[in-house]
């Protein structure tokens, strides 16, 4: 059985959240928290399997009951909020950049369909969470050492040249690497960044925002027929494949899903592969599945310089590690380590 602890400080949508929960035989709520204080007291207690985790609530918020428990008592944790609430949006990605592992909108019930699918998202995401590794987060004191400690495996040996794009693939715990990486990287960064990140609905607009303020790089969601331009970041918007052409265009499209997902990382890897050859830098960071793990050889197989996060730093190892099985990462690297890699893979320094 996987044990449930519910946070939020509405009674009513912890009901509702029960309900949902409590309708799957897998599934078994454990306790319910009305604030952040009683869930990191009630988290040591019962250690649950896996906490549903609200963003605004009285006396000690989502972010910092996420904060305390993973330093603490670390297990995985769901962010279930209102995605477009402006008060939600960027707590909820400090919840996820200090360990939360997933996000999801709040049950929605305006039609019996948008329930239905509403509550078997949330289902199926605790269950698929509660398999997850998660670690705990230590002081920013003790990741700084652990940086200058890590070394990064590096396959083939480092090659510098002219690259044209870098392409970035991930998905479950995904959001605070990438974050990591792009704070590292320079405003006058060189080549446009294309990145896929899979991600609930409606909540792609609050990550674009959250790494436009958290890095001096342009990021935006990416709009069809956007002009790729050097240091700018365009990341796939909801529910449409992203891919470029060879006229330096992003190219938006209904296309059906691959590995049941749209966007899909594999689709944007292969565009690269075709559009940038041996001028392109592809990205395999954490997340289940095998979305992207088959085209990053592509990649490879084309010239192009491919990275994979390891497994040690990766929240899931699925999609980095499918593609370091069948030889399709020339470097693999832990989180920490990507970005300098691919600074010194361009040819630039280590950010000022």
């Amino acid at each position: 059985m996987i044990r449930v602890l519910i946070v939020d400080d509405s009674a009513v949508v912890r009901d509702l959240l029960k309900h949902i929960l409590s309708s799957d035989v897998e599934i078994v709520v454990i306790g319910e928290a009305k604030d952040g204080l009683e869930a990191v007291e009630l988290v040591a207690k019962h250690k649950p399997d896996v906490v549903t985790m609200d963003i605004n609530m009285p006396r000690l918020n989502g972010f910092e009951a996420t904060r305390q428990i993973m330093e603490k008592n670390p297990i995985p944790i769901v962010i279930v909020t209102a995605s477009w609430d402006p008060n939600d949006v960027g707590k909820t990605w400090l919840a996820m950049e200090a360990g939360a592992v997933a996000a999801l909108e709040k049950p929605r019930y305006s039609t019996e369909e948008d329930y239905k699918k509403s509550s078997e998202n949330i289902i199926d995401t605790i269950k698929l969470m509660s398999q997850v590794k998660v670690v705990r987060r230590w002081s920013p004191n003790k990741i700084r050492n652990l940086q200058s400690e890590t070394p990064t495996k590096i396959h083939n040996g480092l090659t510098v040249r002219p690259h044209g794009i870098v392409a970035i693939g991930a998905s479950t715990g995904g959001p605070p690497v990438i974050k990591e990486l792009l704070e590292a990287l320079p405003s006058d960064f060189p080549t446009p960044i294309v990145i896929v990140q899979h991600i609930a609905r409606n909540f792609t607009t609050g990550f674009a925002e959250w790494l436009d303020q958290s890095t001096s790089l342009n990021v935006r969601v990416a709009k069809h027929a956007d002009r790729l331009e050097p240091g700018v970041v365009y990341v796939a918007p909801d529910g449409l494949h992203m891919k470029v052409d060879f006229s330096s265009h992003v190219v938006l499209t209904n296309d059906p899903p691959e590995n049941g997902l749209r966007p899909s990382v594999s689709y944007l890897f292969r565009s690269v592969a075709s559009v940038f050859g041996n001028r392109a830098i592809g990205i395999l960071l954490t997340g289940m599945g095998r979305d992207g793990a088959n085209e990053l050889k592509i990649l490879k197989d084309k010239g192009a310089i491919t990275i994979a996060q390891d497994k040690e730093t990766s929240v899931v190892h699925g999609m980095p590690g499918e593609a370091i099985k069948i030889g399709g990462a020339s470097h693999i690297a832990p989180s920490h380590k990507i970005a300098g890699l691919l600074l010194r893979l361009v040819g630039g320094g280590e950010k000022k």
